[in-house]
């Protein structure tokens, strides 16, 4: 027996929005299935990290977040719609399927589980409590703050490899401390590193602890091959930074009691890419597999697609509904080149899901701009203006009160809401910044009902900013959770900062990673956290 509900049903939903569910979602648009796309992060999955990509067909080069955006705004064109949301729990019972997201519950005939991988941790002694303080895992978010220092990267993989040569960018020198007797990946990755001569590689090394006081002092290692101890300490007055690059965990927590997974806990799929649970197929980095590139994730992605269009056209026949897609017109060739060469912020894809986003406003609110003249200044003042001549919910204007410049405060009713950006709100952001606007409108985005009582019980002030890098991919998902907290109650107040325009910032609380939370001018903390983290961390 099917649930009954008035949600909007959905062909296919694909958790997760990475290279694998960009082309699944293509492909499913493209044969005129109605597919959603639902991503917490950024749409492009973590390949958006990487700085450089020449082995993906077609392409000779480009950066990881350029050939996923390209993907994206290819199965936008044929219609594929997307979400920005995180899915809290799956109900695959019955021929329609229900997927709870912090945003709603959505209904579909078939789930396409996309959610890649994220990180692994090694467990040397000090990692967990440096983090932040000299460990890091992203180098293109933190390579910056280590800029005229020495690095450490652990690893022997194609990541470890490459983002080593990058590293080189900042670091006086990077030494790749690698477990094996050698690099793992493609001889022609490893050479880079190899020939590079601010790079030096170590092999048969374990690292056993790394130390300091407010950041990292000293890295000990060993050689598990001559049983040779090995130690580092900064020069005195200075520190280092241990990058990790030791392969990915799948991100399957959400389907762990649903599908069948392996020991290492992925996720166990058929040729077709169908999972061991009816209507649910998995693709990319997630699933059981010899070798995880973007070259793997699309044909996955491209399979396990066309098998849901058969999945969805069994169910629209057994159930007799057939979800209904939006009209969506195909872009030409000529209409996306003036757009690009307009020289306005704003594409007409972009103005059309602000728009829809606007529509959903109940307040009108003010952007109150603290400018100075800078070159900064006057982009964040022709960014706000272009935003509020897109709707009368928002006008922006200046404040002369106020001299943090440059930044943007948010008021509703004349009073400030505590949602502010010092800086541009570009980038990974972007998104980040324009929730908030919706989130300090009104009711904004649903959150679960123990949280709404849990922020509405905060009777201290709290005050909170958020330090970002606006290439970091972890970030927005904290800055969200922040000020969604901080549109519901008037005691708190979720500043955010780009930190590479604010570094005093970065020397007074000691920052060497992103996102970074400061709370009361005391508490630090880093790492990405949503709302029930972020409740629990300020008490």
């Amino acid at each position: 027996m099917d649930k009954t509900s008035s949600n909007i049903l959905y062909d296919v939903i694909v958790i997760g929005g990475g290279p694998a569910g960009l082309t699944a979602a293509l492909y499913l648009a493209r044969a005129r299935y109605r597919v959603l796309v639902v991503e917490k992060e950024r749409f492009g999955g973590q390949i958006t990290i990487t700085s450089e990509v020449v082995n993906y067909p077609g392409v000779m080069s480009a950066s990881g977040a350029e050939l996923t955006e390209t993907m994206r705004r290819q199965a936008e064109s044929f219609g594929a719609e997307f979400l920005s949301a995180e899915v809290k729990e799956i109900d695959n019972s019955g021929n329609i399927k229900s997927v709870k997201t912090d945003r709603g519950t959505l209904d579909c005939f078939g789930i396409l589980i996309a959610t890649g991988a994220h990180p692994r941790t090694v467990g040397f002694d000090g990692e967990e409590e440096f983090k932040g303080r000299g460990v890091a895992y992203c180098a293109t978010c933190d390579g910056e703050f280590f800029t005229g220092k020495d690095v450490f990267v652990v690893g022997g993989g194609f990541a470890a490899a490459e983002e080593s040569v990058f590293l080189t960018k900042y670091a006086r020198h990077v030494t790749v401390l690698i477990r094996e007797p050698d690099f793992t990946c493609a001889k022609s990755v490893a050479d880079k590193a190899r020939e590079n001569p601010d790079i030096t590689i170590m092999t048969n090394m374990i690292v056993d602890s790394v130390s300091g006081d407010t950041a990292l002092k000293s890295l000990k290692a060993h050689n598990t091959e001559t049983g040779e101890d090995f130690e580092y300490n900064a020069p005195e007055g200075s520190a280092f930074g241990v990058f990790v690059f030791a392969g990915y965990e799948p991100a399957t927590e959400l389907v762990k009691d649903i599908v069948e997974l392996d020991k290492y806990g992925y996720i166990v799929t058929a040729p077709d890419k169908s999972t061991s649970a009816e209507g649910i197929y998995a693709a990319g980095d997630v699933c059981q597999k010899n070798l995880r590139q973007v070259v793997t994730a699309v044909g996955d992605g491209a399979l396990a697609a066309t098998e849901l269009e058969r999945y969805a056209s069994e169910m629209q026949k057994r159930t007799g509904k057939t979800p209904v897609k939006p009209q969506t017109a195909v872009k030409s060739e000529k209409q996306t080149n003036v757009e690009e060469s307009s020289g306005a912020l704003l594409t007409d894809d972009m103005k059309a899901q602000l728009e829809a986003v606007f529509s959903r406003m109940e307040s009108p609110l003010t952007l109150k701009l603290s400018l100075d003249g800078s070159e900064v200044s006057r982009e964040l003042e022709a960014y706000m203006n272009e935003l509020s001549a897109l709707t009368d919910k928002l006008s922006a204007e200046k404040d002369s009160a106020s001299g943090d410049a440059p930044c943007v405060r948010i008021y509703k009713d004349r009073s400030y809401t505590g949602l502010a950006f010092h800086g541009v709100p570009g980038g990974h952001e972007f998104t980040s910044f324009v929730l908030g606007l919706y989130n300090a409108a009104g009711h904004g985005q649903a959150i679960d009902t123990a949280f709404e009582q849990r922020i509405r019980d905060i009777s201290e002030k709290l005050d909170m900013k958020v330090l970002v890098s606006l290439s970091c991919t972890m970030c927005p998902e904290l800055v969200t959770s922040a000020q969604k907290i901080a549109s519901m109650n008037g005691n708190v107040t979720a500043e955010v900062y780009d930190i590479n325009r604010f570094p005093e910032l970065r020397e007074r609380y000691n920052v060497m990673s992103v996102p970074c939370l400061v709370i009361n001018d005391s508490k630090v903390v880093f790492g990405k956290k949503n709302v029930a983290q972020l409740l629990d961390l300020i008490g």
